[in-house]
C-alpha cells in the first residue's frame, strides 16, 4: 500500500519515541540523515538565541519553533531543488534549507524590510503572517506551473491548523482539487492555535481527512517522527509532478506534532495549557527520537554530535552579529514597501508620522 494511499486516521510513523523501526524506513542515504538532524538540532539552537534575544529586547515579535523541527527539516529535504516552498510564518528552519540565510530571518523578525528580500535562486516566497493568506498564493503558483507545463515541480505550503479555519484553506484546496494542480498542502498541527486548541477548529477525527471534500488525498503522519515526514512528502511531491493514471496531483499533508513553546513572544501559554501536557510532549521530541535512531545504527556518535553542536553555535552566533551590524532601517520605510508607489492615503499616514515624529522625537515613541 502506498504511504499515501491510507485512511487519514491511519497515522503514519516510522520511528517510535525510542528511536526504534516501527514502520518503512524511507530509501535516504546516510550523510543526508546526518544532514537532517544537523539541521533539526541547527533550528533548535536558533530558536533558543532568538527568543533569548527578544528578551533582551534586541529584537521585535517572534515565533519559536521547537519541537516543530523534524516537520520542517523533513518536508524541506524532500524538496527538489526545482520545486517551490510558500511558507508561513514560523518556518524559520526550512526556509534556511531552501537558501534564506538566517540573519535574514532575523532581519525579519527585527522590523528590517531586507527580511523580506528572498534570495533569487531560492524557490521561496517571503513570510506570511495572516493566517492561511499564503495557501491561494500557492495554488496559484501551481497552476502558473502548470499552465507553463513545468512538469518537474511542485508547490508546498506550510500553514497550522487554526487556518484550516479560515475561508482560504477552503478556496485553495477546491480550486488545486478542480484544476489538479501540483500542490503539498503541508499543515503543521501543533494543537493550538494561539490559545485555541485543536478540538475547537473542527469536529472532523482528522485534518487530514478534510481532503476527501476536496477530491484530493488527505494523509495524517506523526510530525514528531522525521522519517515519517521525509516519506510522507517525498511521496507527496512525486505525486505531484508525475501522478499514476486516474491519480490527482495535489495532497494534504497533516503533521501532528507540538510546539513546546509560546505561539509568539508576545504570548503567554501557561494562561492555557498546563504543565502535564507540555512534558506529555516533549517526551516525543522529534530530536532526540532520530538521534537515538542515528545512534542505533552507527551513523552518529559523540564526537560527531560534539562537532555538529560546536558548527551550529558559531553559525547562529555569526547570523546574530551579522544582524545586528546591519543599520536600522528608517522608521518611515514603513510606507514605502506595500505599494510600488505611494497611494494617497498612505502619503497621508506618512506626512502625519513625520509630523508628529518632528514634534516628539523618536525617542517619544518609546515612552511608557
Amino acid at each position: 500500500m502506498s504511504v499515501l494511499q491510507r485512511d487519514p486516521q491511519d497515522q503514519v510513523r516510522v520511528l517510535d519515541e525510542n528511536g526504534d523501526v516501527v514502520g518503512e524506513v524511507p530509501d535516504i542515504d546516510d550523510e543526508t540523515l546526518v544532514d537532517m538532524y544537523r539541521y533539526m538540532r541547527l533550528a533548535r539552537h536558533f530558536d533558543t538565541r532568538a527568543v533569548s534575544l527578544q528578551r533582551q529586547g534586541r529584537m521585535g515579535t517572534y515565533p519559536p519553533l521547537s519541537g516543530q523541527e523534524g516537520a520542517q527539516i523533513a518536508s524541506a529535504i524532500a524538496l527538489a531543488e526545482a520545486d517551490w516552498m510558500v511558507p508561513s510564518y514560523r518556518e524559520h528552519g526550512a526556509a534556511l534549507l531552501r537558501g534564506l540565510p538566517l540573519k535574514q530571518t532575523l532581519l525579519y523578525w527585527m522590523g528590517h524590510e531586507k527580511g523580506n528580500q528572498m534570495p533569487e535562486d531560492a524557490n521561496i516566497l517571503p513570510p506570511a503572517v495572516p493566517i492561511a493568506s499564503q495557501i491561494p498564493h500557492a495554488t496559484g503558483a501551481a497552476w502558473a506551473l502548470k499552465l507553463q507545463e513545468k512538469a518537474d515541480r511542485a508547490v508546498m505550503v506550510y500553514f497550522g491548523d487554526g487556518a484550516t479555519s479560515e475561508g482560504d484553506f477552503h478556496v485553495g484546496l477546491n480550486f488545486a482539487g478542480v484544476f489538479d494542480t501540483p500542490n503539498v498542502f503541508f499543515c503543521n498541527n501543533n494543537q493550538w492555535a494561539i490559545s485555541v486548541p485543536r478540538e475547537r477548529q473542527t469536529r472532523s477525527e482528522t485534518i487530514a481527512q478534510k481532503a476527501t471534500a476536496y477530491g484530493i488525498d488527505g494523509v495524517q503522519v506523526d510530525g514528531m517522527d522525521p522519517l515519517a515526514v521525509y516519506a510522507v512528502t517525498k511521496a507527496a511531491l512525486e505525486k505531484a509532478k508525475n501522478p499514476a493514471e486516474g491519480e490527482g496531483r495535489p495532497t494534504l499533508i497533516e503533521a501532528v506534532q507540538y510546539r513546546f513553546g509560546a505561539h509568539t513572544t508576545a504570548d503567554d501559554p501557561t494562561v492555557y495549557r498546563d504543565d502535564e501536557e507540555v512534558e506529555k510532549w516533549k517526551a516525543k521530541d522529534p530530536i532526540p527520537r532520530l538521534e537515538k535512531f542515528l545512534r542505533k545504527t552507527g551513523r552518529l556518535d559523540d564526537e560527531k554530535i560534539e562537532a555538529i553542536e560546536a558548527e551550529i553555535k558559531q553559525q547562529v552566533a555569526d547570523a546574530i552579529d551579522a544582524a545586528e551590524s546591519d543599520p536600522r532601517p528608517e522608521p518611515s520605510d514603513m510606507f514605502d514597501y506595500t505599494y510600488e508607489e505611494r497611494t494617497p492615503e498612505i502619503q497621508a499616514q506618512y506626512e502625519e508620522f513625520e509630523a508628529l515624529r518632528e514634534k516628539v522625537g523618536d525617542e517619544g515613541f518609546l515612552r511608557e
